[in-house]
């Protein structure tokens, strides 16, 4: 069972997805992440346009990362979680674990490292507070972090 402060959608593996051996392309895990991400900040209440507008502010992507764990198959019905792992000043890191729709088996996990820029300059600004109070229900607690992530 999924923690409460991680949002998950379910996303099935379709044929536009996987190679001839029916086994997932890994850029495929990229547009599931992107729908997990979108959803998340529908779900609290700053779908992109809005956040955009009302913040005026931009998250272009500054790093990617992810490891395959397991192979995904056509028609594998996906569970794709998204919580905050970290905020910092000026940036902060989502974090994505994929398992097989009812199992605990993890078939990938990734982080992206989004950081907040003035939409007119593309200057780094500092993350807002709004954005922060509104994703807080979706970030990780700190006692629930690694060593590695404390820093």
């Amino acid at each position: 069972m999924n923690e409460p402060w991680k949002y998950s959608i379910e996303e099935r593996v379709r044929w536009g997805d996987v190679d001839a051996a029916r086994i997932i392309f890994y850029g495929a895990y990229i547009r599931f992440f992107e729908f997990a991400e979108t959803e998340l900040f529908r779900a609290v209440g700053l779908p992109y346009g809005v956040m955009f507008d009302e913040l005026d502010i931009w998250l272009p992507r500054a790093h990617l990362e992810c490891d395959f764990r397991r192979a995904a198959q056509l028609d594998d019905l996906l569970e794709v979680c998204v919580y905050v792992g970290r905020v910092g000043s000026k940036s902060l890191r989502l974090d994505f674990e994929v398992r097989r729709n009812g199992t605990d088996e993890l078939v990938a996990e990734a982080h992206f490292v989004l950081v907040a820029v003035r939409r007119n300059t593309f200057e780094s600004v500092p993350v807002p507070d709004e954005l922060k109070r509104r994703l807080a229900p979706y970030t990780q607690p700190d006692d629930d972090r690694g060593d590695d992530q404390k820093n």
